[in-house]
């Protein structure tokens, strides 16, 4: 970290904490030349992570007529949002880590292939039972293209100035996939529900074949690969672990399937645990949880994760189900916070070469937490968007714009090139099971709510709920801030 902040040491005994001022700061590396190719690396990782965004966007929004043209109902609608969710948050952590192993070009580029396969055969489908299955590779696709892709750009742009911007420009490309969905998904379900699917067959097509040309190859790790009963107890243990985050709303966290579920879920991440930890080369080093900046990045993602997607998930059904709005409406309402994401990340890079990660977290998690009490606070049982619902997603939309950045920046700031794919993967996969988990409990408040003939009161527990979240993520990276001033006065 630059800037008159602080640096965490992880020595054999623990973790300390020193002042760095700028007499004792490390010489940083000369600035990288940002060369066509450069910038054509970076465009080809933006436009993927931008697909990211707009495909999750898109189909949330269509879901409506797809439940009306292919005759599903309600749980199986939810199932082609959450097919993508288990595939994704269930094998994040193995695609980082495989990307790694393997090589991060080749991954990256079969994964992106798969995933415009899967697209195109999602838009022809007339089964509700194949349109999930595909929803499910996609996702599966996601999980090795989002980690490959952070960790290609972690270790082509040098730690520093170079990697903040890019790290910037990144961020921007997933905010706006996510908003342009919510827009376009609107249009083109007016002409159509597979267009949602079919659109970004193209543009994955063309992020492959640029992919091809521009990004360089590299070498699989040396050591590691052998790891099959990790890798196959880390797969079964994440896929049972989000799969029961996902189903239990609807089926009960009491019910006996349930139970089992949890139970042979833990079992098998145990069974994980013990076997990285006999293993010659493991799968993963798990000495990388020891390090506390790491920590921090990842409970802080789940933060960030959790309560933004679940309060826009509580707003699309306040906005629509109770105002009455059309999709297109809707997409339009909760816009102000993607377009805050989109132009204020280009400036975080050079906020984080100045302060740090640490302090644009801290004010991340401020300025959510700050967004969510001021909801509370004005909406009383009719909100009104004005002065309700935009200065909300404003105080959002800044909290996210200065947390992304950092916190992926911080969650991979040290870590040797051969395992960015595990911290990449890391990060992620923290990010999607945290916001599962917060949007699973924020679901069971909304509906139960629903249940009973309440108006607003399941939203406002709802909130209640993703405020407590990001409370709890300001008073994580507040922590060490105070065992720095208490070790300074001593």
């Amino acid at each position: 970290m630059r800037g008159h902040w602080m640096r965490v040491h992880v020595l054999s005994c623990g973790v300390t904490i020193t002042d760095t001022s700028p007499a004792s700061a490390v010489r940083t590396p000369p600035e990288q030349t940002w060369t066509p190719r450069l910038w054509g690396v970076l465009a080809v990782l933006c436009a993927v992570l931008f697909l990211d965004g707009l495909d999750v966007s898109m189909v949330g929004v269509a879901l409506p007529s797809i439940g009306a043209e292919l005759g599903l109902t309600t749980t199986s609608l939810q199932w082609i949002v959450n097919g993508y969710v288990l595939g994704y948050g269930g094998l994040l952590l193995l695609g980082g880590r495989t990307a790694d192993l393997l090589g991060r070009r080749r991954v990256f580029l079969i994964a992106l292939a798969v995933f415009a396969v899967a697209s195109l055969v999602g838009g022809l489908v007339d089964n509700g039972a194949l349109l999930i299955a595909t929803r499910f590779v996609k996702g599966l696709a996601a999980a090795f293209t989002a980690p490959t892709a952070l960790s290609i750009l972690t270790t082509t742009f040098h730690e520093g100035p170079a990697r903040n911007r890019a790290l910037s420009v990144f961020s921007v490309f997933g905010a706006s996939g996510y908003s342009s969905g919510l827009i376009l998904g609107g249009l083109l379900t007016s002409f159509g529900w597979r267009w949602t699917f079919l659109t970004p067959v193209p543009l994955a097509l063309v992020a492959l074949v640029a992919g091809i040309a521009l990004i360089p190859r590299d070498r699989p790790a040396a050591n590691g690969g052998h790891d099959l009963v990790g890798a196959v107890t880390l797969t079964g243990g994440m896929l049972l672990a989000v799969y029961t985050v996902v189903s239990a709303p609807e089926r009960g966290w009491l019910d006996p399937l349930t139970v089992v579920s949890i139970v042979a879920a833990v079992a098998l991440l145990v069974g994980f645990v013990v076997t990285e930890n006999r293993v010659r080369h493991p799968l993963i080093r798990l000495g990388i949880l020891r390090v506390g900046t790491i920590v921090r990045a990842n409970l802080s993602i789940v933060a960030l994760f959790g309560s933004y997607l679940s309060f826009q998930f509580m707003m699309t059904l306040y906005l629509q189900d109770v105002l009455d709005w059309s999709p297109l409406k809707m997409a339009m309402g909760l816009l102000p916070a993607g377009l805050i994401v989109a132009f204020g990340s280009p400036f975080v890079g050079r906020l984080i070469d100045r302060y740090g990660t640490a302090p644009l977290i801290i004010s991340s998690m401020t300025s959510l937490s700050l967004g969510y009490v001021w909801f509370l606070a004005t909406a009383g049982n009719t909100p009104h968007y004005t002065f309700t619902v935009l200065p909300t997603m404003i105080l959002l939309g800044g909290g996210f714009a200065f947390g992304f950045s950092s916190i992926m920046g911080q969650a991979t700031d040290g870590i040797d090139d051969s395992e960015q794919g595990l911290a990449s993967g890391l990060v992620q996969t923290s990010g999607q099971v945290g916001a599962a988990l917060v949007l699973a409990g924020v679901t069971a408040l909304v509906a139960g709510a629903a249940h009973e003939g309440g108006d607003f009161g399941g939203f406002h527990a709802g909130v209640n709920l993703v405020s407590g979240v990001a409370v709890v993520g300001l008073a994580l990276n507040l922590i060490p801030l105070f065992r720095a001033a208490r070790t300074a006065r001593a």
